[in-house]
């Protein structure tokens, strides 16, 4: 199993725990597609708000097995993605595309194998005359991504792993998953989540914990 299919099977959920708990976009990032499962590298475009100029560029660069990132800076009323560019980049076989705006033609993109996340929808059509800066740093949705850095989505949303850590989340993740298989096999078993979570010894241990921020002393 290769790590993109390691990645799609762990869920971003889970990678989000790996981390930290942090790297996910916020909640507006939604998939609109009928295959919401995604996990490659990314490929990042910036466009000049409520233009697609560089977007056909960007999907024409762009390598098969890589996830589409396309900054539109959160412009919401103007659509950066529709119907025939999905149709194109799924014959392409790019993993997904990420949109910081809109989309449209959510009949044609609903019923796509493509993973495709956006923020919204709206009928409306860019312009195209401005050009746009290709495999930048981009800010998406309180996430930002780097050319290179691997996403993984689902219904629960996206999650960005800084490629340099790819390695060390993957490894956490499954650690995680096989925790949680435990726990839930406990659960089954008819032991309470509290018990499989030790949550009274947490409790009993934080009763006795003097906390004044003032004197908190960071641990060497």
């Amino acid at each position: 199993m290769n790590v993109r299919e390691r990645l799609m099977k762990i869920g971003s959920a889970t990678v989000s725990d790996a981390l930290g708990k942090c790297g996910a976009m916020d909640h507006t990032m939604r998939p609109w597609s009928a295959n919401a499962r995604m996990a490659g590298p990314a490929f990042t475009v910036q466009v000049h708000t409520a233009d697609i100029l560089m977007v056909s560029k960007a999907a024409a660069e762009c390598p098969a097995g890589h996830v589409l990132v396309i900054d539109g800076h959160g412009e919401m009323n103007t659509a950066l993605w529709g119907g025939l560019m999905t149709m194109a980049v799924l014959r392409k076989g790019l993993a997904g595309v990420v949109v910081n705006g809109a989309i449209r033609d959510l009949d044609e993109i609903r019923v796509s194998k493509l993973p495709v996340f956006a923020r919204a929808v709206v009928p409306n059509a860019g312009g195209a005359q401005y050009a746009g800066k290709l495999q930048v740093p981009v800010a998406c949705c309180g996430a930002v991504v780097c050319p290179g850095d691997w996403l993984v989505g689902d219904d629960d949303g996206v999650v960005v792993i800084p490629a340099a850590g790819l390695d060390a989340c993957v490894e956490k993740a499954v650690r995680i998953v096989a925790a949680e298989k435990q726990i839930a096999k406990a659960i089954r078993a008819g032991v309470e989540v509290a018990t499989t979570l030790r949550v009274e010894e947490v409790l009993e241990r934080k009763a006795k914990e003097v906390f004044v921020p003032q004197l908190m002393v960071e641990k060497k």
